[in-house]
């Protein structure tokens, strides 16, 4: 609570809450004045009413309103999830009051038209204000934008061609920013080639490990959303050099380049795998004990980026849970896409480890998770380390495989132990408290909506090395950069490739 109260701008929050405490005035006398026009009530009683009953405890608004949040986190927090609070802290903060009016008052003294009249009143009124203050900055940022001004500067996205960053741009474009994609295209350029006729969207095709390619894609934007990874245990441990270049190197050569042009506001897509097995629910202070060569590279991209932050460098990392979902850029390398696609294709499904944890995502919300980060003010997010997800989807694998079997019956469920030890349940309190997001896909709409791309053969062939990053980089072969890139990645990744030699010396 100390450290909350210290970081709270007064100079914001005071006019917030007289602002609000005005409307709730206006709110309660516009009600009296509705019925003792169209009762015979007399304007002094009705005037008592409001001075003797009503005043005194009309500051219990504000103290609900601000344990509700109103005045904390609400400027921030994702659309939907801001109007409902909103609406249920007036409602609650009016039934409070009326607690107080009966309590310490005559019952009859409220006129009970009134009641009603203030209720709708109150809620039209600190709903609106807010409504009206959001059209009002959309518009100075419409206006921030045709002028040129800073608002324009493009977000860029690295590996905005895959499964997440497709998914991403969309978002983006739809949500009215300038997009820049930095990606090598290894998987092809299908899931956003629908998008460069879009004058708001440019791709610049080259590595992330290429100092020049780097260079010429950071100049200019105004954030960046670092997503570019080689994904997944099986993948990094079938080429261990590119995976150290790609998922760690590259990032800190990335922030280099980041703070020498002055973008101020760096996204790093980690994973929730980091925890490793727990039994405990985790959470962003607990420490991270990753089990694969992939979860230490995403540890060390933090430690190096929270390293990096300074008055005018704000990362913000953000640990994804498992994703699924359909996406332009189809996969089934992912646990819950590859069970759907073999009950629907095979009619049979093999379920590993059962009884493990872990936390699921649809890639839809892992897109507006990141929008609501990009778009928060920098002192709730600088420095920050978030779970993105939502505590509703922490599942076993067996309760998933349930779900899925629901949608198709037939699909006969095979139960199998083997070694591979992640299991764990993470919290996402953490950016629903102060982002306010919450997962608008559940794991079944997700299956319903795999099932239905499945049915349209949008995927022909799941099994499809392109649909499988493992099968497709050992398809094509070596990913390894050009000599000069290698010595670059090399003196980046010399601070892994230490951590790596210590447990071996001992």
């Amino acid at each position: 609570m100390k450290t909350q109260l210290g970081r709270t701008k007064w100079s914001e929050v005071i006019p917030r809450v007289l602002a609000d405490f005005a409307v709730v005035q206006a709110a309660f006398v516009a009600s009296l004045w509705m019925v003792g026009s169209n009762t015979s009530a007399s304007w002094e009683a009705l005037w008592r009413v409001y001075a003797a009953g009503f005043f005194p405890l009309s500051f219990l608004f504000p103290t609900v309103f601000s344990l509700c949040g109103f005045y904390t986190r609400s400027r921030v927090y994702a659309t939907g999830y801001k109007w409902r609070l909103i609406v249920s802290g007036t409602t609650v903060a009016s039934l409070v009051y009326l607690l107080g009016h009966f309590l310490l008052n005559r019952a009859d003294s409220l006129p009970r038209k009134s009641l009603l009249f203030f209720l709708v009143l109150a809620n039209a009124g600190v709903f609106g204000s807010r409504w009206l203050k959001n059209r009002l900055l959309e518009l100075e940022s419409r206006g921030a934008r045709d002028q040129g001004g800073p608002a324009d500067r493009p977000v860029l996205v690295v590996g905005g061609a895959g499964y997440i960053g497709s998914v991403v741009c969309r978002r983006l474009l739809a949500a009215g920013r300038r997009v820049r994609v930095l990606d090598s295209l290894i998987y092809g350029d299908t899931a956003i080639r629908e998008l460069l006729p879009d004058p708001r969207f440019e791709l610049q095709v080259g590595d992330c490990r290429n100092i020049q390619s780097v260079v010429a894609a950071v100049k200019g934007v105004g954030a960046i959303l670092h997503l570019a990874a080689i994904v997944g245990d099986p993948a990094c441990d079938q080429d261990r050099q590119s995976a150290r270049e790609i998922n760690y190197a590259a990032t800190r050569m990335l922030i280099e380049v980041a703070k020498g042009y002055g973008v101020e506001r760096f996204l790093f897509a980690s994973s929730c795998s980091v925890y490793g097995a727990a039994d405990e629910l985790m959470d962003e202070c607990c420490q991270p004990a990753p089990l694969s060569l992939y979860g230490e590279t995403k540890v060390e991209s933090e430690r190096a980026l929270l390293e990096a932050r300074g008055e005018h460098f704000h990362p913000v990392v953000l640990r994804f849970a498992t994703v699924f979902g359909y996406s332009p850029r189809p996969r089934f390398d992912l646990v819950v896409n590859l069970l759907v696609a073999k009950a629907y294709r095979e009619r049979r499904i093999t379920i590993y480890n059962g009884e493990q944890w872990r936390p699921f995502l649809h890639v839809e919300d892992v897109a507006e998770g990141l929008r609501c980060a990009l778009d928060a003010p920098v002192d709730v997010v600088s420095g920050q380390i978030f779970n993105l997800g939502d505590n509703r989807l922490n599942a076993t694998l067996s309760q998933v495989a349930e779900k899925i079997r629901q949608t198709f019956p037939g699909a006969a469920v095979e139960y199998v132990e083997n070694t591979d030890r992640r299991d764990y349940r993470v919290s996402f309190d953490k950016i629903r408290r102060r982002l306010g997001f919450e997962a608008r896909w559940t794991l079944e709409t997700g299956i319903a909506q795999l099932q239905r791309a499945l049915e349209s053969e949008a995927v022909p062939d799941h099994g499809s090395p392109i649909y499988h990053n493992q099968r497709y980089l050992k398809e094509i072969g070596t990913i390894h950069s050009e000599e000069l890139d290698t010595r670059v990645m090399a003196a980046f990744a010399e601070a892994l490739l230490r951590e790596e030699r210590v447990p071996a010396d001992r």
